[in-house]
């Protein structure tokens, strides 16, 4: 009976350490699968970690290149490559499982290209700048430089017409009588129309140095009381316009006085008012009137 007994103490310590090595073995094994678990989470959580940061990157590479090529540069075209290259590699890492430092090396060379490119951008915007404010200074210059022969133009214009205006020749003292010749050809002075048989006209032209000289044609019209043109009742067309005169008196001007006088014979002249107009060219540059009793 005591030898059972023995036996089946014997038998329980077995039973005993074996479960005892079993429970140690389970508690190893779970440790290592929990360290393997928290070691497999952690390098899950470095990769998740590392590949938020590389789209962080590339997220900032693109909105940098954005922002450039908004810009319109004359880069603008190689910017655009760039950045689609930025883009493609960002797809690339959304669509990858587990590890992305393989792009690591594609990120740090397209930030370089990056730095280079927007180096050379701001070279050229600083150029476009100078350029700006060089052909708006030169708009500036050029629109003071348009005002002035704009000024000089006018007052070119103004001193021609100032000129023009000064170099006419100026008509005076213009009188006009009717004579009675007598057969010794001795003329007096009348106011009666039945003794008139000549009307004399003189005027003077004043002397102007800054007028041009030569040979002057002025065209006399003499009007009688019955509205008829005495004389030679010819035509001359000015353009649109026409002047019927009396005769034409041709002058040898050189810029000093000229005393002219003319005479019209005529007969039956009739009473009442004439009108005498001194015309040059189809400009009316003198005038005068009398009257025959």
């Amino acid at each position: 009976m005591e030898d059972q007994q023995n036996n089946s103490s014997s038998s329980l310590k077995v039973i005993i350490a074996i479960l005892a090595i079993l429970l140690v073995g389970s508690l190893v094994y779970i440790y290592k699968l929990s360290s393997n678990t928290k070691l497999v989470q952690t390098e899950l959580a470095k990769s998740v970690s590392e590949k938020d940061v590389v789209m962080k990157d590339l997220q900032d590479l693109k909105t940098t290149y954005d922002a450039a090529i908004a810009e319109n540069t004359s880069m603008s075209e190689e910017l655009i490559k760039e950045r689609d290259k930025v883009v493609n590699l960002m797809n690339d890492i959304k669509h990858s499982k587990g590890d992305v430092s393989k792009y690591k090396t594609q990120l740090f060379a397209l930030q370089a290209n990056m730095k280079n490119l927007m180096a050379e951008n701001e070279g050229l915007k600083k150029q476009n700048t100078v350029l700006t404010t060089q052909r708006d200074s030169t708009v500036v210059v050029l629109g003071e430089s348009k005002k002035y022969n704009e000024v000089l133009v006018g007052q070119n214009e103004d001193l021609s017409k100032t000129v023009e205006l000064g170099s006419k020749l100026t008509v005076l003292n213009m009188k006009t009588s009717a004579y009675k010749l007598r057969s010794s050809g001795k003329q007096i002075e009348t106011e009666k129309a039945g003794r008139a048989d000549m009307l004399k006209i003189s005027f003077t032209i004043a002397e102007n140095k800054i007028a041009k000289s030569g040979d002057k044609t002025y065209y006399v019209q003499v009007i009688d009381s019955k509205n008829n043109v005495l004389g030679d009742k010819k035509t001359e067309n000015f353009g649109e316009k026409s002047l019927t005169y009396s005769f034409i008196t041709n002058v040898k001007y050189e810029n000093k006085t000229v005393q002219v006088s003319e005479d019209l014979p005529g007969k039956n002249f009739e009473k009442g008012t004439y009108f005498v107009n001194v015309f040059d060219k189809n400009e009316l540059v003198s005038k005068t009137s009398f009257t025959l009793k």
